[in-house]
């Protein structure tokens, strides 16, 4: 069994996941609002959202995954008026090498907001913690002690 993250974005879905291919590499798969299938039932309360609904979100990601390494990381653009800031959660990357690690970390969070700089701790040969430019939290650990 595998648990992963799905993120929510405010329309900036598309930005963020270029962002992270770049960061992180791998391969991704996207499809927007407007290459959906119509849903002929929406109307009657079923289904996604009424075509006139869709039209409005058209350009937005309906859904995209992000597969890197043996990690897959999915997300969309919520339909306006439905988007919730992250709260309560974190992305946590497991790399290794800390000398990966803290590059993944420096191109992760960059533009974004540090909490804790990579670094040796008690767990960790490096951990960061911070927020990405998108708004994102995201923990990177490499663990094992210093030596």
């Amino acid at each position: 069994m595998k648990l992963n993250p799905y993120l929510n974005f405010d329309g900036n879905c598309r930005e963020a996941f270029e962002f992270y291919q770049k960061c992180l590499g791998g391969e991704m798969m996207i499809m927007t609002y407007g290459e959906m299938p119509a849903d002929d039932n929406a109307e009657a309360g079923e289904g996604c959202a009424p075509p006139e609904a869709m039209a409005e979100c058209a350009h937005l990601i309906a859904h995209v995954c992000l597969t890197f390494g043996d990690a897959v990381l999915m997300a969309s653009d919520c339909p306006p008026g439905f988007y919730e800031a992250p709260a309560g959660t974190v992305c946590s990357l497991q790399i290794p090498d800390p000398v990966e690690g803290k590059a993944v970390f420096e191109r992760l969070s960059e533009g974004g907001m540090v909490k804790m700089p990579f670094g040796p701790t008690v767990w960790a040969k490096g951990f960061a913690m911070f927020n990405d430019k998108f708004g994102i939290p995201w923990m990177v650990n490499s663990e094992g002690t210093s030596d």
